[in-house]
């Protein structure tokens, strides 16, 4: 990406212009999400910040995030929210509805989302999201995987836009895209809720009617994916009955 670019590089329209309160790039940091969460938080609308490369990216749970610094994208999206937790509960499933609408817009087929964080391509891993909160900051982390060589030390399976079918691949098409779609849905969201996104969100959904295995700690549990709820909670058939689990509590893996 160029040293300085602006709105105009990223062809954003009027609807995500609106929503834009600050645009930063670096050559590389430790994480955007340190960077975005150590800055002022705007009194509206989001900031966006934007790294070539990231030394100490993480991922959920604090696992690290790890990615070919030439072939991939980082950026997260530091925003309030005039909601209580509660409502706040499904911003990481709204969010990746909007992260999937922008990449298959760009052309990316087979793009599924993986409950709670993952974009998948016939489960291989596209993107990732990570959503934290600091007193009233929301930062909305986004990384994508636009054409790698290689990840090593990485046991799960991997795929990028490239290999999706996206031809051009460049770090300012893409990021243009992500913010045409992101800045107004969370406008969208604050608003309307999850409601707004939920047929979406079935449309993408890589799990529904699929075995599950749901991992608490040391426990255990398989069923089949039903969904997710108004929540943002995963909706399980467990032998035992249906029961809703929470992403800050589990986690998911398609069973064998």
């Amino acid at each position: 990406m160029p040293e300085a670019f602006g709105e105009r590089d990223l062809a954003l329209d009027d609807a995500a212009l609106a929503e834009l309160a600050g645009l930063h790039h670096a050559a590389a940091v430790d994480s955007t999400q340190d960077w975005a969460l150590g800055s002022p938080l705007p009194a509206r609308g989001a900031a966006v910040f934007v790294a070539d490369a990231q030394s100490a990216g993480r991922g959920r749970r604090g696992r690290v995030w790890q990615t070919d610094p030439a072939g991939s994208l980082a950026v997260t999206v530091l925003r309030r929210f005039a909601l209580p937790p509660m409502r706040l509960a499904p911003l990481g499933p709204a969010v990746g509805v909007a992260v999937a609408r922008a990449l298959h817009g760009l052309g990316a087929t087979g793009i599924g989302l993986k409950w709670p964080n993952d974009l998948v391509v016939e489960d291989a891993k596209l993107a990732g999201l990570l959503i934290e909160a600091r007193g009233e900051s929301v930062a909305i982390g986004i990384g994508v995987n636009l054409a790698l060589s290689d990840v090593p030390g990485v046991a799960q399976a991997w795929t990028d836009l490239r290999r999706a079918g996206v031809a051009d691949v460049s770090r300012l098409r893409v990021l243009g895209a992500l913010l045409r779609a992101l800045l107004p849905a969370l406008a969208e969201f604050e608003r309307e809720g999850f409601a707004a996104f939920v047929d979406d969100w079935a449309r993408f959904d890589a799990l529904a009617g699929r075995p599950v295995r749901v991992m608490a700690g040391e426990r255990v549990e398989e069923g089949i994916a039903l969904g997710i709820d108004a929540g943002g909670g995963l909706r399980v058939r467990h032998p035992d009955g249906e029961r809703v689990h929470h992403a800050g509590e589990v986690s998911v893996r398609v069973a064998a």
